[in-house]
């Protein structure tokens, strides 16, 4: 049966993020429950992962299921534009509660849209304004997603060289850390000593995709500060650390100065639909609040603000608030910790670092660290072999568990990585 699956995947389906010609074959899963994926054969994977870091709360879980189908039997979609319900009102009222110093929603449909509506809400503030300041200042190593403007705000590389040309220009400077500090503040002030710079976009205290890389609160405060000191709009890519994964509810509590725009996705429905909104505060909207027509925010979605959708985040919200859910965030972090310290010095392992709910694991090889290196794939099929699933990012181990994730289930996988560790590179 399972041959069967795979030549109709083969014939059929281009995965993301996946060669055409000699790739791991996928895995059919066939139901998922808590922390764990079941196959078609009844193998019961554990999924440290989060399913690409979305799903916070664990698969299938009832209060989510229940929310989804109470709502598609009475509304399952109505355009936004000129229309409202109220899924959608309350999910913004909610959220513009637990978000510092933010007072508008605006819907769409994943992470890397979430970050084009940033963008152009920005760029289009300082047009609304009489102004052409087009400059965008980005950190290097910085992923925001795979369209144009998210990936012009990313890292140039070879995810991007195909689309070279048609991206536009922007002022990358360095990740901030104790040893580069002092260069990236000086290269960061001659960013913005022009007065054509329209923001600054960052992932707040954690690069995703560059391989969880993480950098300390009090350099990003001094560049939001600098930045909002000359007036510079600044962005802030929560789609991955927002909803607790830091250990707050955002990664941006841990900030003194506040972003004027968010991006989130990921983890807004628990990880069951697609959804991200971006929102502002109120001077943004200062620039659009005018009878004149062409000033506008043109921009939308068909599944903007899809009811049902709305429903799942609803109910996700409400989970992650439960003491429950803050808890096991709370449980996750320590035992994280735990680990750091148990790692450290590790001779397999060039750094360890950890973040709320998020550890990371460099492995020393001979390569540079990268999503390339060409452990990855030894990497990847010694857990999925052992029922684990864990994507690294090149050289880099990482974990970002659901919450859900029980005790017994987070200690054989620190277990089943310790043995890695133990035989690695001779596998």
């Amino acid at each position: 049966m399972s041959d069967q699956y795979l030549k109709r995947d083969r014939d059929f389906i281009w995965h993301p993020f996946t060669p055409l010609e000699g790739a791991i074959e996928p895995l059919l899963v066939t139901s998922g429950k808590g922390a764990k994926l079941i196959t078609h054969d009844g193998r019961e994977i554990i999924d440290a992962i989060s399913s690409w870091w979305v799903n916070i709360h664990g698969h299938s879980h009832p209060a989510i299921a229940a929310a989804i189908s109470h709502q598609a039997s009475i509304l399952e979609q109505v355009i936004f534009a000129g229309f409202t319900h109220e899924p959608a009102l309350c999910l913004a009222e909610d959220l513009l509660k637990l978000l510092p110093n933010q007072d508008k929603v605006f819907f769409s449909d994943d992470g890397s849209t979430a970050v084009e509506v940033a963008l152009k809400m920005a760029i289009q503030y300082w047009h609304n304004l009489g102004s052409q300041k087009t400059k965008i200042i980005a950190f290097k190593g910085a992923y925001h997603g795979d369209t144009f403007g998210a990936m012009s705000v990313g890292h140039r590389g070879a995810f991007t060289s195909p689309f070279a040309p048609y991206l536009f220009e922007v002022s990358f400077i360095d990740l901030p850390n104790a040893d580069n500090w002092e260069e990236v503040l000086t290269q960061f002030k001659k960013e913005i000593f022009d007065n054509d710079v329209a923001a600054f976009i960052f992932e707040p205290l954690v690069q995703g995709a560059a391989g969880m890389r993480m950098y300390e609160p009090e350099y990003l405060d001094e560049l939001i500060a600098l930045a909002h000191a000359r007036d510079i709009v600044c962005i802030a890519d929560e789609i991955m650390t927002g909803f607790g994964r830091t250990g707050r509810m955002f990664a941006s509590r841990f900030l003194k100065h506040q972003p004027d725009i968010f991006c989130l996705s990921k983890g807004l429905t628990g990880g069951t639909l697609p959804l991200s909104v971006t929102t502002c505060t109120e001077k943004i909207q200062t620039a659009y609040r005018t009878s004149d027509v062409y000033k506008t925010f043109f921009h939308g979605h068909s599944f903007t603000a899809n009811p049902i959708t709305c429903a799942a985040a609803n109910a996700s919200l409400k989970l992650i608030l439960t003491e429950e859910c803050k808890n096991q965030i709370n449980k996750i972090e320590t035992a994280h910790k735990d680990q750091v310290r148990q790692l450290a010095g590790h001779p397999n392992i060039a750094t360890v670092r950890q973040r709320g709910t998020i550890l990371a694991m460099e492995l020393a090889t001979d390569e540079n660290t990268s999503y390339f290196n060409q452990s990855r794939n030894a990497i990847y099929s010694y857990f999925i072999d052992r029922n684990i699933l864990l994507r690294p990012l090149g050289n880099v181990i990482y974990l970002i568990p659901p919450y859900v994730i029980t005790d017994e289930e987070l200690s054989l996988v620190y277990e089943v990585i310790n043995e890695f560790l133990d035989l690695w590179p001779d596998l």
